[in-house]
């Protein structure tokens, strides 16, 4: 008999606004930040409790390094695009261009940005840490204004080139 999987998504409540954590037994899948103000969940499934806490403990002030079973879906280019921006330490930045060389080709720049944007799992992946090469930010799907609330939240030091 096939053991069938429960997918399921939860919301919390952030300073950014409400996210939607969804996942199931092979782990998270997707955290969304969604602009209309749904209900922090209060039922939630044992395979999603340490992505709701951790979030919420990220957002308190209390954790630095997430530490989740994922399983987001992407192509294999975008999983090493993903995996590269968990390597990216708490509190620094680097460049869509130092990202692109560590990944061995930094022609595929815009391949790296465009991957980096389709990031499903919204800061546990921390997308937010990337930022043009002259310093400013660029390209956040949630905005600038989240991404710029996201690195004071951090603290971060401009480090262009960390890889």
């Amino acid at each position: 008999m096939k053991k069938t999987k429960t997918k399921n998504q939860i919301f919390l409540k952030t300073p950014l606004g409400t996210a939607r954590i969804s996942g199931d037994e092979e782990g998270v899948s997707a955290i969304q930040l969604l602009d209309e103000k749904i209900p922090t969940s209060t039922e939630i499934p044992n395979f999603l409790q340490s992505a709701f806490q951790q979030l919420n403990d990220y957002f308190n002030g209390e954790l630095e390094e997430f530490s989740l079973k994922l399983n987001p879906q992407g192509t294999a280019f975008q999983q090493k695009v993903w995996k590269a921006l968990n390597e990216i330490p708490f509190g620094k930045t680097c460049s869509y261009l130092d990202l692109s060389r560590k990944l061995g080709d930094e022609k595929a720049i815009r391949a790296v940005a465009s991957a980096n944007g389709k990031n499903p799992l919204w800061v546990v992946v921390p997308c937010h840490r990337v930022i043009g090469s002259n310093g400013s930010l660029t390209g956040y799907a949630g905005g600038l204004q989240r991404k710029q609330w996201l690195l004071n939240h951090e603290n971060y030091t401009s480090q262009l080139s960390m890889f």
